[in-house]
């Protein structure tokens, strides 16, 4: 044949983009006599696999060239659909040769087992696992190796781990495949203590699984170790290393570790953008997670839906509604599609930043919600004061058979104890720990009951309730108590709580000044004395009061007494108008650099 023949069809053949023209190619083949050449049969292997309509043909184009001796051809056809957005079609190619005589190879199983993985295909896995053990081939490395990868993303970690213990021989890539199983399964202890047994050399994709299993299990310690075999073993600081090692420090809320590799990575991609901020979110710093935000948006980099729903996280804490609403609008005009966390961290931002209408529009336009998105609209509406339509919103939740956890109820306590609902109370309290729900209350919830009772005077049954705790009260149990005896004049039980306090060894500011007050109330000084010295005695100082203020987007804080501030004297200055104002209105006001204070002159 001439060669000029044999590189035109190859030509034909790799622009070919349907079934009709590959026809008559195929009867140019045929005629040509250039049908057996292995790179005409490999370039119309590479053609069958582009859509899974091309399966049956391809098997009968094998057959008919009679291409047995070499499983090649077969395995490539296979490995093209495995490689694919089709992998379901790497099976039926398998089982079509197969049933016309093909015996699959060593080649053969872990190609299969690929596609198998690919579309989480246990049944068909299990089938095959059958033929590998049947052929004789459940000692090849090879064959092991996928077997354990793919029970290991299947979630199968019996079956994984069955496989694992019955390997004779196993390398890097045996080890790494359990780890990561058990990893993927939640199992980090497994995957922490498999990994003390390791008896070769680990690579890369060893300790990236083990750092998230560091992270997962809060393990520091372990996790500093395997940043220092990292760089001991001079392993190569990639993108996917340094983001496992910044996920782990995130997750143990070693955030200054965290932030000093953020800002030393030569590149930055969406997962590192979103650790830090997700970590930022966790650890209580909102603002700097805001920073961030802007930063990365300055770099170019497109947000998803993972950092949209930890900045609206961010917006939730600090009150930023304005910045809320900008991400809102940013996901409506980017076209983001909305899942159950994005509309729960919606409602969670509207509820939390007093927007309780938008919370509520949100949360109706939800196609689907769990039990995180009824407890962030159950909080909002508990947090700001809406007792009933918390209650109303608590039984619509029950009545769509969504189970209620300890935040739901915490949840429906503080919507009584801010309503004084004390029946209400009651009622769901007792609800809670009834064999419908069983769930054991917590510190929190006990002392949303505390409260609820104390604001109510009912101070013994408050007491009784105290006693009956299966845990020791806190300073913040303790603290609601104080406060029922303020509102209740009660100095004695106030006398009382401050030798628990003392057992207690609390460093809580908030309940000396509060019994201090109480003393003070009722004139009895050597007690305010007492306390006083207390405090002092203990090195307890009270933290400075704070507001949050949102302008054109930005959270603005200020501190009692604070005199830092880079505006403080433009903000003086309005602050004497406001003061000579409220004084022409016939209110006497002085100023003060900590605040005002005032007298009604009638």
């Amino acid at each position: 044949m001439p060669s000029p023949l044999k590189w035109t069809l190859l030509n034909f053949i790799d622009r070919c983009n349907n079934l009709r023209s590959f026809k008559q190619i195929h009867a140019q083949l045929v005629v040509s006599g250039v049908i057996r050449d292995s790179l005409v049969v490999n370039k119309s292997v590479e053609f069958f696999g582009k859509s899974i309509d091309f399966v049956e043909y391809a098997c009968e184009f094998l057959n008919q060239i009679h291409y047995h001796p070499s499983s090649f051809p077969f395995n490539t056809l296979i490995a093209g659909y495995a490689g694919s957005n089709m992998p379901q079609a790497a099976i039926l190619v398998y089982r079509q040769i197969v049933q016309d005589g093909f015996l699959p190879d060593m080649y053969t199983f872990p190609v299969v087992l690929k596609s198998c993985t690919k579309f989480l295909g246990i049944g068909e896995a299990k089938q095959v696992h059958g033929v590998i053990f049947k052929m004789g081939f459940s000692c090849d490395l090879y064959a092991q190796n996928s077997l354990l990868h793919l029970y290991s993303v299947c979630g199968e970690c019996s079956s994984a781990s069955f496989v694992f213990d019955e390997m004779l021989v196993r390398d890097v890539v045996s080890w790494t495949g359990m780890i990561s199983g058990y990893v993927r399964s939640g199992l980090f202890g497994e995957a922490v203590a498999l990994f003390m047994k390791m008896d070769m050399e680990p690579n890369v994709a060893t300790l990236v699984s083990l750092l998230v299993a560091c992270g997962r299990l809060g393990n520091l310690g372990l996790g500093k170790g395997i940043h220092g075999l990292i760089l001991k073993c001079n392993f190569e600081m990639s993108l996917v290393v340094s983001n496992a090692l910044m996920d782990m420090y995130v997750k143990c809320e070693c955030l200054y570790e965290a932030k000093r590799l953020f800002d030393e990575l030569p590149e930055r991609d969406i997962v590192s953008w979103t650790s830090i901020m997700s970590g930022l979110v966790q650890c209580k710093h909102p603002k700097e997670a805001l920073k961030l935000f802007c930063a990365m948006q300055v770099s170019g980099i497109e947000p998803d839906r993972v950092i949209l729903t930890s900045v609206l996280s961010a917006c939730a804490s600090l009150g930023a509604l304005d910045y809320g609403r900008w991400v809102h609008e940013y996901i409506d005009r980017r076209g983001i599609k909305w899942d159950i966390h994005v509309g729960t961290a919606m409602v969670d931002m509207y509820a939390k930043c007093g927007h309780i209408e938008m919370a509520l529009q949100t949360f109706s336009g939800m196609s689907h919600r769990n039990v995180f998105t009824w407890n962030a609209l159950l909080g909002g509406l508990a947090m700001h004061g809406h007792g009933k339509e918390a209650l109303k919103h608590f039984e619509q939740m029950v009545r769509a058979e969504v189970r209620p956890n300890e935040v739901t109820f915490l949840a429906v306590l503080t919507a009584c104890c801010h309503a004084g609902f004390v029946d209400e109370g009651r009622q769901y309290f007792c609800q809670m720990i009834s064999p419908c729900y069983n769930l054991a209350p917590r510190l929190e919830h006990y002392g949303c009951m505390v409260d609820l009772l104390g604001r109510a005077g009912f101070l013994v049954e408050a007491q009784d309730l105290i006693k009956s705790m299966p845990m020791p009260p806190d300073v913040l149990i303790w603290g609601a108590l104080l406060s029922a005896c303020k509102a209740n004049g009660n100095v004695e039980l106030s006398k009382q709580i401050l030798g628990q306090l003392l057992d207690l060894e609390s460093h809580d500011s908030g309940v000396y000044v509060l019994l201090s007050n109480i003393y003070a109330t009722n004139e009895r000084w050597e007690d305010v004395t007492r306390v006083r010295w207390l405090m002092k005695q203990k090195g307890i100082k009270k933290a400075p009061g704070s507001s949050v203020i949102e302008v054109d987007g930005k959270s603005h804080e200020f501190l009692v007494g604070d005199i830092d501030h880079p505006q403080k004297e433009d903000i003086r200055v309005v602050l004497n108008m406001l003061a000579n104002q409220v004084y022409l209105e016939g209110h006497a006001l002085k100023f003060y650099p900590d605040g005002f204070e005032g007298s009604n002159f009638y």
